[in-house]
């Protein structure tokens, strides 16, 4: 089984930068400053991201296994649009 190091930059650098600043890294920065664990912090941390990952990749293959790649990535695309719609979007509520 051959392995690809480039993927493996690429989805390092993707997740690391998609990370920072989400809500689970200023949770990570509230539980560490607060208790004299941080090593706890960092395992749990750690331990939740691999799991979402490996959770997400699982999801990837079977869903690849099932519609062709074009697809997915429309939809992808469609779904990231939308949230980028949604962001930009007036919120009725914050115009208060």
């Amino acid at each position: 089984m051959p392995f690809d190091w480039n993927l493996v930059g690429v989805s390092v650098i993707t997740v690391f930068v998609s990370e920072l600043g989400d809500k689970s890294q200023i949770a990570a920065i509230a539980l560490g400053g607060r208790t004299s664990y941080p090593k706890a912090v960092f395992l749990g941390n750690a331990s939740t991201l691999v799991l979402a990952s490996f959770l997400g990749v699982l999801l990837g293959e079977g869903t690849a296994q099932i519609l062709p790649a074009q697809i997915v990535k429309g939809i992808a695309a469609i779904g990231f649009a939308l949230m980028a719609i949604r962001l930009l979007w007036p919120n009725a509520e914050s115009n208060g």
